[in-house]
């Protein structure tokens, strides 16, 4: 299939930091891509370089085909953007954020009328088109600015933490819609999330760290990396506990929010043979198979934290363009 992204040997400095470093990778045509990394690990700016908020100090990057230094007007026009932090005018109502979205990218009335149906009515909002933003739940809300982002008809969707802080039902339907917008249109959607189970959707999944991409492969395989079943435990003496799980079976485990956890093979007849033995006060003890935070834990060593104030910026910067004509004419 064809490659709509391609990112080669990129790199971007802020005078001695090198917050991208030696990036590359490729996305194709129709492609769920997941973009995983700690706060300040240089997600965001890629991100921001992929869509034209910023200048790489190296290497190059194209867009549908387009580089997205030399051609800044033609990715715009191949990208739609869904930020983390809300962007719709509350006091508008849904038909009247998407008027006021299509002028900006000045697609023709004719064309956008009916484009603005075809959205409301795919997202089951066609009914509350005129109704007043501000009355609307978070999950509408949320549905509206993926409408919103899809009304050029993107090539590429960034869905920047698409269902944050929305309930499990709503993030289920939501994610039920994006999947078939992606199956209908064929559009890419590059995703960043901090919801390991949502990132599972992903067709592909990059892993970065410290401005470098630390692995690059589907769920499945991550979750290979990691080999064995991982034990989670509570101790009333978490350093002391830590310390005997090394002493005595020579397992560095580590700590998280949930507890103490760490790796073993067969893990459901590794526990017996602990909990008969283990000397610190034990509250808890479970097993389970690895997921997505345990590879992400294994490959950083840390939990993944939400990337405070990237989405702000982001949202401020396109903004900003968008002001100086920034938009592209429709034909």
């Amino acid at each position: 299939m064809r490659e709509i992204i391609e990112v080669e040997h990129l790199v971007k400095k802020f005078g001695d930091l090198i917050a991208v470093d030696d990036v590359s990778f490729k996305v194709v045509e129709g492609e769920i891509f997941g973009f995983l990394g700690p706060n300040g690990a240089g997600k965001t700016t890629t991100i921001n370089i992929l869509c034209t908020l910023m200048r790489p100090t190296a290497g190059r990057a194209s867009l549908n085909g387009f580089d997205v230094v030399r051609q800044q007007n033609e990715v715009r026009r191949s990208l739609g953007l869904v930020f983390q932090d809300p962007s719709l005018d509350i006091k508008l109502s849904a038909l009247q954020n998407l008027e006021f979205h299509a002028g900006v990218y000045n697609i023709p009335r004719s064309v956008s009328r009916e484009r603005i149906e075809e959205v409301l009515k795919m997202l089951d909002l066609w009914d509350r088109r005129k109704d007043v933003v501000q009355h609307f739940s978070g999950g509408m809300r949320r549905r509206l600015e993926i409408g919103r982002g899809l009304l050029h008809y993107p090539k590429v969707l960034f869905l920047d933490e698409p269902t944050l802080g929305l309930d499990p039902q709503t993030r289920f339907h939501i994610w039920n819609y994006i999947i078939e917008l992606r199956k209908r249109e064929n559009i890419t959607i590059f995703l960043t999330t901090h919801y390991m189970d949502e990132a599972t959707v992903a067709d592909r999944i990059a892993i970065i760290d410290h401005g470098k991409i630390i692995a690059l492969d589907t769920p499945d395989a991550l979750k290979r990396m990691v080999g064995g079943d991982i034990v989670t435990l509570k101790a009333e003496n978490a350093e002391a506990a830590v310390e005997e799980i090394r002493h005595h079976y020579n397992i560095e485990a580590q700590r998280g929010s949930e507890g103490i956890f760490f790796e073993v093979q067969n893990g459901e007849e590794f526990i017996p043979t602990l909990v008969n033995n283990f000397k610190s006060g034990l509250y808890s003890i479970s097993v389970r198979r690895p997921t997505l935070d345990d590879v992400f834990m294994k490959l950083t060593g840390r939990e993944i934290r939400e990337e405070e104030g990237g989405a702000a910026v982001m949202k401020k910067q396109w903004a900003m363009r968008q002001a100086r004509g920034g938009g592209t004419r429709f034909h």
